[in-house]
């Protein structure tokens, strides 16, 4: 069974999102920089190993707030999966089709945006395996 790992908020405002869920929700939230100058804004709803950057609690999920635009237009749930090429054909078998390319975290994992039989669009999440894993 996949699970579900990271969830994105799509905002119109950032800041105003930011300050939003910092101050209902208690949520933090870090810039981080990603290759090609785009900066990818993440949320903790739990602490993170810092190592591994993954919840300290079992079962939580911690995930970012994004652009709204006509890919995320909803929030989006993402599933990790062994693979995402593997799971793409597993979508577009069952009904569904791709939203947006593969792309990488680096030296983390890759991702890609799907949508459902329903239209719904959702991510999956692939792990690189480090050596010895």
């Amino acid at each position: 069974m996949n699970k579900v790992v990271h969830f994105e908020i799509p905002v119109d405002d950032l800041e105003r999102a930011r300050n939003f869920y910092q101050t209902v929700f208690g949520w933090e939230t870090k810039d981080w920089e990603l290759p090609g100058g785009m900066v990818y804004t993440g949320v903790r709803t739990v602490p993170v190993d810092e190592k591994t950057m993954l919840p300290t609690e079992p079962g939580a999920i911690n995930g970012g707030l994004v652009k709204r635009s006509l890919d995320v237009p909803s929030p989006i749930l993402t599933l990790e999966v062994d693979s995402l090429d593997e799971y793409v054909k597993k979508v577009e078998a069952a009904g569904g089709g791709t939203v947006s390319s593969k792309g990488e975290v680096a030296g983390m994992g890759y991702y890609i945006y799907l949508e459902d039989s329903e239209g719904n669009v959702f991510g999956l999440w692939e792990t690189i395996k480090k050596p010895g894993q």
